[in-house]
């Protein structure tokens, strides 16, 4: 179990129960690019098939969210990463970034991935580069449909 705690008395956890599954279904279907509109029951999934972390303030309740879907082994992907907007321009985000990035490689994974349109200043500090243009592929499943 991951468990830290920051300078001003914010704490990451990886304690599942403590994840506010409302709240975090608010923050990304209404306000994340790449999540809007994601139905809770979706977003309930998609925590239940990952590893959730938390960050809470001193009162307990949760200011930020990220989910690693990972094979335990030697891949993990980062998403749904958000810092609540009244508890930004605090490092909150980056502090969450370096401790996964830490906490993964410590367990022995090769690879860290993530796609982001707009935070690469948050990523870049920590290790992430933009990938090789013409080697990823995606195939929007949405399109599918």
């Amino acid at each position: 179990m991951l468990h830290e705690l920051h300078d001003d008395g914010y704490e990451l956890s990886s304690a599942r129960e403590r994840i506010d599954v409302s709240t975090v279904h608010r923050w990304l279907s209404t306000d994340a690019y790449w999540a809007m509109g994601r139905p809770l029951e979706q977003m309930r999934a998609a925590l239940d098939g990952s590893e959730a972390y938390g960050i809470y303030d001193r009162d307990g309740a949760q200011v930020a969210v990220a989910r690693v879907v990972t094979d335990g082994a030697v891949f993990a992907y980062l998403c749904d990463v958000y810092v609540d907007p009244a508890h930004r321009g605090r490092g909150l985000g980056g502090w969450l970034v370096r401790h996964l990035r830490d906490h993964y490689a410590a367990r022995g994974l090769n690879r860290f991935l993530l796609i982001t349109r707009d935070a690469h200043a948050v990523y870049a500090p920590h290790g992430f580069t933009e990938v090789e243009p013409g080697r990823w592929m995606e195939c929007d499943l949405r399109a599918q449909r």
